[in-house]
């Protein structure tokens, strides 16, 4: 419910109006400096003119301005879009035309008899993002589309076109963070009654301090006042429809005026999402006792995810097991229902789960389709996956967009679909040069993930260019994930590796007193005349059994090499021969 009221004008100085939001329980007067001209002959009466649109009230000054005032998000200037000279003009509501606005977005022209249909034009919103715009305007725009606008497949391709064209952050607001925010907002708002007051919709209140850009509007000043708060006369049962409605919208706001911090932030997750990756780095491994909780909170939302066209998909994303987004996807699930559970707890706990594991599900779709337009428009194909090949333009191009939104979600503290981190790193060792990956990786801003270093190990050769970066992998990798990948690289280190290794286990629980009365050195097929080689191969055969064999189904093997390193470390062992 709002009120509109216009103040007399006073041409060549400014125009001011009031909109009431009874429904917020606060007002908001701008004031707008008019443009220097000669007035019209009927100045004296020209006054503003009052449309209701949807979410917005428009406020049209013929020849001056077009200011759309949000009606749902009216914390900052830079949600309401102002717009002049002659983006502001609307050529059917010229000057002395006497215009009423009646219900259903329309308008009555009283003169001409005519009575027009309002809306907004996405093409011109999809004009005012292009650069050189203020990013106020920008934001508004883009906030226009998404929340607002119905869904649209085409204006939603042309938006993911726009961002991966213009794929850096902006000074004053993340354009990837605001996409997916205000387009989860859209989807799941709805869902529920209070959800438009609890969901985050603006990657804006995430920042710290509000960027000047954002709160203020060049020659229009705001001035906010509270409202005394409405009394809706009569008994709450005798209300019916738009009164009842809005009796309930009043009651919610009382609640949530009162009430600390309603709207969900992700950066709530931050604090538990670093204890879980310190746990999960560290060498006790040793999982938090909520770490099978979470887990369990990830499997339903997988559960969720639409994957049964996997095979119309060209991203190749949920094939593989991607433990710290698993974690982070539980996280979020845990901390957003524990949220809801604290301000809307009346819609019981079965109600609230499902509301949130649908958002979280919604959440990774959305990322997955965002980079399958943007696949499908680079033209890009399953050879992208091939570690062996140098990356082109358009695979650059696909790894600086998936990279900005690696940056967007967490900024945002948001998990990414299974298999993100993998395909990123595969992109980064086709598109970087081999020192800048590293530092990729040093950085954190890169994963080596099990699946990556294994394809790595496999596809490429040894030459002395891959052989160096292997190394450098390798010695970067954690302990348990060294000793699996190392096994698929035939080289001579990795297998002198595995061979100590192995002799290890044999030897760990031999006892030499019981071993040794059991060699008989006639039957020995090594080598008879060398005693201590005999002695060693008869007390590997006895163990062999009792050892998990590392070279099972493994193709590259060298039995002579293992020998060999058999022999070298007894030679060692005696003193025959210096390390």
């Amino acid at each position: 419910m709002c009120v509109c009221y216009s103040h007399p004008v006073r041409w060549h100085k400014d125009a001011t109006y009031t909109i009431a939001f009874v429904h917020q329980g606060c007002s908001k007067t701008f004031t707008v400096s008019l443009e220097q001209g000669s007035a019209p002959a009927n100045f004296p009466t020209v006054r503003p003119i009052f449309i209701h649109l949807d979410y917005y009230i428009v406020v049209y000054m013929p020849d001056q301005f077009l200011h759309l005032i949000n009606c749902r998000q009216q914390d900052l200037l830079c949600y309401s879009l102002f717009l002049s000279g002659a983006d502001g003009h609307i050529e059917a509501l010229c000057s002395g035309r006497a215009v009423v606005s009646v219900s259903g977005n329309r308008l009555l022209d009283v003169q001409a008899g005519r009575i027009y249909n309002m809306d907004l034009n996405p093409d011109f919103l999809l004009e005012l993002l292009s650069s050189g715009r203020p990013e106020a305007q920008q934001l508004a725009a883009l906030h226009c589309m998404l929340v607002y606008l119905q869904p649209n497949p085409v204006l939603e391709l042309k938006i993911i076109n726009w961002i991966s064209e213009n794929v850096m952050s902006f000074d004053a607001f993340d354009q990837i963070q605001e996409f997916i925010l205000a387009s989860l907002y859209r989807i799941s708002y709805q869902q529920c009654v209070s959800l438009d007051k609890l969901l985050p919709y603006s990657c804006v209140f995430e920042k710290k301090e509000l960027p000047v850009a954002l709160t203020a509007i060049s020659g229009v000043k705001c001035t906010p006042e509270l409202l005394c708060q409405p009394i809706i006369k009569g008994k709450a049962k005798s209300l019916q429809g738009y009164w009842e409605e809005l009796q309930h919208v009043l009651d919610r706001m009382r609640y949530f005026e009162a009430v600390p911090c309603p709207r969900f932030r992700t950066s709530l997750i931050k604090e538990d999402w670093t204890k879980l990756q310190a746990a999960m780095n560290s060498e006790k491994k040793k999982s938090p006792r909520s770490h099978h909780y979470i887990e369990e909170n990830t499997k339903k939302v997988l559960s969720m995810v639409d994957t049964w066209r996997l095979d119309r998909r060209v991203v190749p994303l949920f094939q593989e097991e991607d433990q710290q987004q698993r974690v982070l996807v539980g996280l979020m699930v845990d901390k957003l229902r524990e949220h809801l559970n604290r301000h809307l707890s009346r819609l019981g706990k079965k109600k609230i789960d499902l509301l949130v594991v649908n958002y979280a599900a919604k959440l990774l779709e959305l990322i997955w389709h965002v980079l399958e337009l943007v696949w499908q428009k680079l033209k890009l194909g399953p050879w992208v996956l091939c570690i062996k090949q140098q990356g082109n333009s358009e695979e650059w191009a696909m790894f600086h967009v998936m990279f900005r939104i690696l940056e967007a979600t967490k900024g945002l503290c948001l998990p990414l679909p299974p298999g993100y981190s993998t395909l990123l790193s595969v992109l980064g060792v086709r598109c970087l040069p081999q020192h800048t990956f590293l530092q990729y990786v040093d950085h954190g801003l890169l994963q080596l993930t099990e699946p990556f270093v294994s394809r790595l190990m496999t596809d490429l050769d040894n030459s002395d260019a891959n052989e160096q970066l292997k190394f450098s992998i390798l010695k970067r990798l954690p302990e348990h994930i060294d000793k699996k990948v190392s096994q698929r690289w035939d080289h001579p280190i990795t297998s002198a590796s595995i061979s100590r290794e192995y002799i290890g286990s044999l030897l760990d629980k031999h006892s030499e007193s019981k071993d040794s009365a059991l060699l008989d050195y006639s039957k020995s097929s090594f080598y008879p005349d060398f005693l201590p080689l005999n002695y060693l191969a008869k007390v590997l055969s006895n163990r062999e059994e009792q050892a998990q064999n590392p070279f099972e189904e493994q193709e590259n093997v060298d039995v002579r090499f293992v020998e060999e390193t058999a022999l070298k470390q007894t030679l060692i062992k005696l003193g025959f021969e210096v390390k």
